[in-house]
């Protein structure tokens, strides 16, 4: 439990900011490529999925791995487009907007998933649960001035 919290103040820092989005994703990427999707890094801490959604200006397949809340017993899928704590929405999200229907690789398995931006009540409900899931999504929050984008994903 010690090494969790140690993670989560690290992880709310700036510095993890600046450099996790360029390292993380990539080395999942390569992880989850090599294991054939058995292995994804960044769940040792948080459960995740590899996103493959459909670009919203280019149209074409985008792979992205991201850290996800699972409900239902594995039946739904909690996405928080936090961008780590940095300004702009990330480019996932713009895409889940454009094209909803898409794919994610679950513990090994490609599961067909259509996301909805969750608002109002829904997405408070959801944020709540978000933060206990993660504090650190709090510090990300406070740091941007744009309300992050929560997404759920149901299968289709």
């Amino acid at each position: 439990m010690k090494g969790v919290r140690i993670v989560q103040k690290v992880s709310s820092t700036r510095g993890f900011a600046r450099v996790a989005p360029h390292v993380l994703p990539a080395l999942d990427r390569a992880v989850h490529r090599l294991t054939r999707g058995k292995v994804l890094l960044s769940a040792q801490l948080l459960p995740g999925v590899v996103l493959t959604s459909t670009g919203a200006r280019s149209g074409r397949s985008r792979r992205t791995p991201l850290a996800c809340m699972p409900e239902d017993g594995g039946r739904g899928w909690i996405l928080v487009g936090s961008n780590f704590g940095r300004p702009g929405h990330p480019a996932w999200s713009h895409n889940l907007l454009a094209h909803p229907d898409a794919e994610i690789s679950w513990k090994g398995r490609d599961i067909p998933v259509t996301a909805r931006l969750l608002q109002g009540q829904e997405r408070a409900e959801a944020w709540q649960a978000v933060l206990a899931f993660w504090p650190p999504y709090a510090a990300y929050q406070t740091r941007v001035d744009r309300e992050i984008r929560v997404f759920r994903l149901v299968r289709r």
